[in-house]
């Protein structure tokens, strides 16, 4: 029988964000945004407080960020995945803090065009969105496109960054 999993999470409100932040003694495993909860199977869970160091300072981090005080995030990650998604998760924290990339470069990048709807799969399983940017992939025709934790709150993290789309006008 296959030992249980110990992970640790915490709750706070960040700029008007409900961040639930799940870990494990390695890094930061899931994120949810605005979410009441996650699904782990075969884990023990112990609530923390946000500034525990089984938390690894990623609320100090994610608040520094939504103040425009910080540009890249520098916590240890426990995250896993497809091959697949891996590849798509290391070219999103490639498109750098206030610019945006479509699912269709990406796909482009990883060998072919025909990867677009796999590119987009992959970005909306991130578990650690914000830490691994999939908010910064748009659609080729400029539009924002979906976000797992719903298009207001992507708005806002571009605006954190300063990108300015012109379908926030519209």
């Amino acid at each position: 029988m296959k030992k249980k999993e110990n992970l640790y999470f915490a709750d706070s409100v960040i700029s008007g964000l409900k961040f639930r932040i799940f870990a494990s003694p390695i890094g930061i495993k899931k994120i949810l945004l605005n979410k009441k909860s996650a699904v782990f199977s075969n884990t023990s869970l112990t609530k923390l407080q946000p500034e525990d160091p089984y938390m690894f300072g990623v609320f100090d981090q994610l608040k520094e960020y939504l103040n425009g005080e910080r540009k890249k995030f520098n916590v240890p990650l426990d995250i896993k995945g497809t091959d697949f998604q891996i590849k798509v998760w290391n070219e999103l924290i490639k498109i750098p803090y206030g610019k945006v990339s479509t699912y269709k470069k990406i796909s482009k990048t990883l060998g072919s065009v025909n990867l677009v709807r796999a590119v987009g799969k992959a970005n909306s399983t991130n578990p650690v969105p914000v830490l691994i940017p999939c908010h910064r992939v748009i659609n080729s025709n400029g539009k924002l496109g979906g976000y797992t934790a719903g298009v207001k709150i992507k708005e806002k993290l571009l605006e954190v960054e300063g990108y300015v789309s012109l379908e926030l006008f519209e």
